[in-house]
């Protein structure tokens, strides 16, 4: 039996979402990149808060809802939370003319984003770096890299300790 050639590699559209990490007081630059990214292929926006103190539950309808690990504890300030996210979303994304949804996800971020974009088939995840690492991001890694650890679709990470604003348009210097 002959050996069979290999198929050649043809380039395919990417046509998922654009998956971006949003949390609270994150510099717009990630979100900024990321409604970048969408525009430029084409595709819908997701932005997705993964909260750590929450869990997945999964409605009748399909839908997952993230909720409060400990229901009398800090509900009302995770709901207060996602309803300012989604209130600064909504005026920061509203003139772009983008197809965006708001969703909350439930548990560790890395896994929570990566478990997210494999069930919407997103073509990337966008998420920020720190300016400063925390202790926990030092010794467990950061979600950026655990993100890029443990899944197959690319990772953007959008620089955070250098931004000065939206990048210039082409032929600007």
């Amino acid at each position: 039996m002959p050996d069979a050639q290999p198929t050649p590699y043809r380039p395919r559209r990417l046509d998922g979402p654009v998956l971006v990490g949003v949390t609270p007081g994150q510099s717009l630059a990630v979100l900024h990149r990321a409604a970048d990214l969408a525009h430029t292929l084409a595709v819908p926006l997701v932005c997705a808060f993964a909260d750590p103190a929450a869990f997945s539950e999964r409605e009748a309808d399909g839908r997952r809802e993230a909720v409060a690990i400990d229901p009398d504890g800090v509900d009302d300030d995770a709901a207060s939370i996602r309803a300012d996210l989604y209130r600064g979303l909504t005026s920061e994304l509203a003139v772009t003319g983008l197809t965006w949804t708001f969703v909350a996800l439930a548990g560790e971020p890395a896994a929570a984003l990566g478990g997210h974009a494999e069930e919407i088939d997103a073509s990337v995840i966008v998420v920020g770096s720190r300016e400063r690492a925390r202790l926990e991001e030092v010794i467990g890694g950061s979600v950026a890299l655990r993100l890029s650890h443990r899944q197959a679709r690319p990772v953007v990470v959008v620089p955070l300790g250098h931004h000065v604003g939206h990048h210039r348009g082409r032929g600007e210097r």
